[in-house]
């Protein structure tokens, strides 16, 4: 009786776990759909579904064994499939799993390249950069950006009342699809 009782309250807090995980990751990732067809879309999700072995509407480490079992390799190291699994920011659901293979097929960056770039520009390390700057050198150096990429970038910037540009919760935003809650 207690067995069963301890193992009913661990699946309760592996599944209330999982639960807030999805949340995060929904939120986290919720513009990724933006960026495929629907077609594409699918096609992810079947990709996902056969995966996704014990159909728990998550990819875990154990899922990813039965997969690789199935696919005749046996021998997969625990640490492998925890370094695949760190890749996500957190747990694997459908939307995550589509906004971790879509920044790869689209050559996205990770937020942590993006951040390094725009630290270039402020060798103050303030944490943002005035929007007038920025402008000026993306518009002059290497590929040059058009006006009209840099208004476009700017309509989704947090620029604040002096005209300088947050960098970290711009490099969030290109990553995650939307501005951390504070």
């Amino acid at each position: 009786m207690v067995v069963s009782c301890s193992n009913n309250q661990q699946a309760s807090r592996k599944t209330k776990k999982k639960e807030g995980g999805a949340k995060r990751a929904q939120r986290a990732s919720s513009n990724v759909f933006s960026n495929f067809e629907q077609t594409q879309i699918q096609e992810f999700k079947e990709a996902f579904t056969l995966i996704d072995q014990n159909r728990d509407g998550f990819i875990d480490k154990e899922d990813l064994k039965d997969i690789y079992a199935s696919l005749g390799k046996t021998n997969v190291k625990d640490e492998e499939l925890e370094s695949m699994l760190k890749e996500a920011a957190g747990p694997i659901n459908f939307t995550m799993f589509l906004n971790l293979f879509g920044a790869k097929l689209l050559g996205m960056d990770g937020e942590e390249t993006i951040l390094n770039a725009f630290k270039m520009f402020d060798p103050d390390g303030k944490g943002h950069i005035h929007k007038d700057y920025l402008k000026r050198m993306l518009m002059t150096q290497a590929d040059k950006f058009t006006a009209e990429e840099i208004d476009q970038m700017f309509k989704s910037s947090p620029i604040d009342a002096a005209g300088n540009l947050d960098y970290k919760s711009f490099c969030y935003t290109i990553t995650h699809g939307e501005e951390k809650e504070e």
